[in-house]
């Protein structure tokens, strides 16, 4: 018959929760100052937007003068405001009215902004042939424009009047541009910390799940004329002396069932395994606990036609032998 012994009821657990000790270094370091190194790197980028401006009536537009513009509503690229003007005679006097003139004006105030434009006006024929002018993709030699409050940029000579009204940019007496903003913005970037939110452990509840369902269950105890199911594998890994009696060379390929001797079953039901569901791992260390503590000599018998003889330690050290 495989007995248990205790030392002493009141000492510590047999089989202890998650106990581990860290080995002292005997060895000394000596610390010396390395040269510390630091990155960090200049970000420049264009935060885009745009903005369909539709004209309608344009016969009923011209004549208004030159120098004189109808305007879209505002929109926000970037953080600012932005503003479409069209004039309809041209903006420079110059040219007399031969031409038409489109412009992007800045509608914010306080700063000066740099950014990219892209003025087009679009091909209602459904051919596509949209008149694009850009500076997406060809930066001028300068960079970006600079614009200040109400500063605009454009095109004074943007299209011919007669060519524009026998176009198909024209139709229903409708013109329709689109216009898109690339704002520079600028920022230094310095090194990257990753974190990862690690969720709580549930290996309590995981365990619980096991023992309410039962399933892969493979070894029972007897305890007090009733079974309760449990798993190997799990009894093993946290067990010396489970592990050496189910797994160890003196272990029975039979071995299904283990009875506990002394201990009444509502016992063992509330302090081990309705226990585990609650705190895991260290539950599972009190559970083989009160296996072996029942008493000062707890016995535990293995049902297999014969008894197990079991000669190994616990995780204290102690010796577990047999006795006949």
């Amino acid at each position: 018959m495989g007995r248990v012994f205790r030392e002493n009821p009141n000492s510590r657990p047999i089989f202890p929760c998650c106990e581990s000790t860290l080995a002292n270094s005997s060895s000394s370091s000596s610390s010396c100052s390395t040269p510390t190194t630091t990155t960090s790197t200049s970000m420049t980028e264009t935060v885009n937007g745009s903005h369909q401006f539709k004209i309608s009536g344009y016969s009923l537009s011209k004549g208004m003068g030159i120098g004189k513009y109808v305007a879209s509503d505002t929109f926000v690229v970037g953080g600012y405001s932005w503003a479409i003007y069209f004039y309809p005679d041209g903006k420079s006097l110059e040219d007399n009215a031969t031409y038409v003139s489109l412009f992007i004006a800045l509608a914010s105030e306080g700063t000066d902004v740099r950014a990219l434009f892209e003025l087009t006006l679009l091909d209602q024929s459904g051919k596509e042939r949209h008149k694009v002018h850009t500076h997406f993709g060809r930066t001028p030699d300068s960079g970006p424009y600079t614009l200040k409050y109400r500063g605009s940029m454009g095109y004074k000579r943007f299209f011919k009047r007669t060519a524009l009204e026998t176009s198909d940019y024209l139709k229903d007496d409708c013109l329709s541009v689109n216009c898109s903003v690339g704002v520079v913005r600028s920022y230094t970037e310095g090194p990257k910390i990753y974190s990862i939110a690690v969720p709580s452990s549930n290996i309590g509840m995981n365990f619980g799940q096991l023992l309410e369902t039962g399933k892969g269950t493979d070894v029972n105890f007897e305890v007090d004329g009733e079974t309760f199911a449990a798993h190997k594998l799990v009894l093993a890994t946290r067990s010396p002396v489970f592990r050496a009696q189910l797994f160890g060379p003196m272990r029975d390929q039979n071995t299904q069932c283990i009875k506990v001797e002394d201990m009444e079953a509502p016992v063992f039901k509330t302090d081990g395994f309705e226990y585990l569901k609650q705190s895991c791992p260290t539950v599972l260390s009190e559970l083989l606990e009160y296996v072996a503590r029942v008493s000062e000599h707890s016995v535990i018998l293995c049902r297999h036609g014969n008894e197990a003889i079991l000669d190994g330690s616990d995780v204290n050290g102690r010796r577990v032998k047999q006795r006949l």
